[in-house]
């Protein structure tokens, strides 16, 4: 028996249906279809293989699970997951998506999308209004070297000198964004942090970053968290958290994954203005707390 390639979470709805006489049905007029959002979560392990994305027999990945549970209850789109992304991110297959997902890693020799679809994904379907890419925690991992794919997340991974049992705290910069309103102003969480190269803060608006003053390891550089970019009519929006299969079932990080959603949609409105000031503080700030921490 082959096992399908998408694991889907079945939706089960009992519709209750009044009585309706043979006149009323004649006079009814259907109502318009509506066009079910799709998302295609890619969650290949090129390289390091998180434990959030890696799957028991016959059952989605923590990752997968809670992407694919949040479309259903909230009713706003439905999940493919797969591990193939040689087989499923094509020009073909994306035709059937508003919504593109990475939690990935791994390089081109690993991850071996075609070129017919990176040009395709690059310069057609992610400028279309509507469609979107979330990158999630070691998305900014894949593809590392690859200037299309870096320049459009904004950035990528430069190591993670705050591992998964580190304590941080967070500072939200935008607490309007739909991706960071659930978050309120600070918050602290047990997760791995990433720090990046090939980051462009003319490119992006940034909307989370880490506040070296409140964690215990300094580090003389801005470190940022979340960002969201307009690239074309398209929109994208990047959270390096998601390293702890628990971030998962925080329902705060949910909370900001269904918000980042809706604002590719268009269904919440949220500023893409590249925020570069926020980037040049956030760097001074960095180095105060680390001389000041040094000096101690």
């Amino acid at each position: 028996m082959s096992i399908p390639r998408f694991l889907r979470l079945p939706l089960l709805a009992v519709l209750a249906i009044p009585f309706l006489s043979l006149s009323s049905l004649r006079a009814a007029e259907p109502a318009p279809a509506k066009k079910a959002v799709r998302m295609l979560f890619v969650t290949q392990s090129g390289g390091f293989k998180h434990g959030s994305v890696t799957r028991k027999p016959y059952q989605l990945a923590p990752a997968e699970r809670a992407m694919t549970e949040l479309g259903a209850t909230s009713g706003l789109f439905r999940v493919d997951c797969t591990q193939d992304a040689f087989a499923d991110f094509t020009k073909e297959n994306l035709q059937n998506y508003d919504l593109v997902m990475f939690y990935t890693t791994g390089g081109r020799d690993k991850l071996k999308i075609s070129d017919e679809a990176l040009d395709y994904f690059f310069n057609e379907w992610l400028k279309q209004k509507g469609h979107g890419f979330i990158g999630a925690h070691s998305a900014a991992d894949t593809y590392a070297e690859y200037q299309p794919y870096w320049d459009m997340i904004g950035g990528s991974f430069n190591g993670h000198p705050w591992n998964a049992g580190d304590k941080v705290t967070i500072t939200v910069h935008d607490t309007q964004h739909p991706i960071s309103k659930p978050w309120g102003g600070e918050f602290e969480i047990q997760d791995e942090i990433y720090q990046f190269k090939n980051w462009q803060p003319e490119k992006v608006r940034v909307l989370m970053s880490l506040n070296m003053a409140k964690t215990a390891l300094k580090k003389p550089y801005h470190v940022p968290i979340a960002w969201c970019k307009e690239y074309g009519n398209g929109k994208v929006f990047h959270m390096s958290l998601g390293h702890n299969e628990a971030v998962w079932a925080n329902p705060l990080y949910l909370d900001s994954m269904l918000g980042g959603i809706k604002w590719i949609l268009g269904l919440e409105s949220g500023d893409a203005t590249p925020n570069p000031d926020v980037s040049q503080a956030q760097e001074a700030k960095a180095k105060a707390d680390f001389e000041a921490a040094q000096s101690k």
